[in-house]
């Protein structure tokens, strides 16, 4: 087990900034990264069809025979973790704890800002995991639709992007924040213009390197982290347009990924709960 891969998936490519984090912070674990393009973007779905991708895509990374999957998706983190918690025999990490758990303990004033797609706002997700921990925090939601496209351009540091950045974010900077959580995987790839445009006196949350870190955590709590001794592998999924995958991903990665397969989930079947599998067997 402690050798298996971890699977790790997104509505898209903006996931492999988790898995760039997840990378980074444990060198030894292999990996199997999976990327919906073929139904991106997620955020303007419906919250049944989102948990329906997730429930397909978390079969699939069953079949690799993972020993751990993170949903590298605020969406499908907001919509689904419970449902595919249930679904899962090894555990399921989503982004959203803990960014909100990083973000109570870097506020000061308790005002509390967060970003994120259309989806992951309207959800409240990251309002109720804030208040879970903290209940008197603050917390000032803005979605960001266009932020993702632009990032997907490679356009980090132009000035378009500086400009719709500050329009979203004006509101947010006039109710006091002192935190910023970058509520989609999309978004730690612009950290440098965002951090210019709320200013030095707001701390950014990258939830991605908070995910990586509580991934760590469980590997070592259930006695599954790979061996020092591991030579880890990493495998690039998508459901379509490899190329575009293999382009942009290298821009996120820092370099090329390796070559992307193509599957195609119609034929995969749906994991069944934990539960009815158990009651089966």
């Amino acid at each position: 087990m402690s050798t298996a891969p971890i699977g790790i998936f997104d509505s898209g490519i903006g996931g492999l900034t988790v898995a760039g984090a997840i990378r980074k912070l444990l060198p030894n674990e292999s990996t199997v990264y999976f990327g919906d393009t073929a139904r991106v973007p997620y955020g303007p779905k419906s919250p049944d069809t989102v948990r329906r991708y997730a429930r397909e895509i978390l079969a699939w990374l069953l079949q690799q025979d993972v020993k751990a999957v993170v949903v590298a998706c605020n969406t499908v983190t907001a919509h689904a973790l419970d449902e595919l918690r249930e679904r899962s025999p090894v555990p399921v990490i989503g982004v959203i704890e803990p960014g909100a758990r990083a973000a109570v303990s870097a506020t000061a004033t308790g005002v509390v800002g967060v970003i994120g797609t259309a989806g992951t706002v309207a959800s409240g997700a990251y309002r109720i995991a804030l208040q879970k921990i903290r209940p008197d925090v603050r917390v000032m939601e803005q979605a960001c639709p266009l932020l993702v496209p632009l990032v997907e351009e490679g356009w980090f540091d132009h000035e378009a992007t500086r400009l719709i950045a500050d329009e979203y974010l004006q509101p947010l900077r006039r109710h006091g924040i002192d935190v910023l959580v970058l509520g989609c995987t999309h978004y730690p790839m612009l950290k440098s213009l965002l951090h210019r445009v709320v200013g030095d006196d707001v701390r950014l949350i990258d939830s991605a390197a908070e995910t990586a870190g509580e991934l760590a955590h469980v590997l070592n709590e259930m006695g599954i982290a790979a061996p020092a001794n591991s030579a880890p592998t990493q495998r690039w999924v998508a459901s379509d347009d490899a190329a575009r995958f293999a382009k942009v991903g290298a821009v996120f990665m820092g370099g090329s990924p390796a070559p992307v397969e193509l599957v195609d989930l119609g034929q995969v079947k749906e994991a069944s709960s934990t539960r009815e599998s158990s009651t089966t067997a």
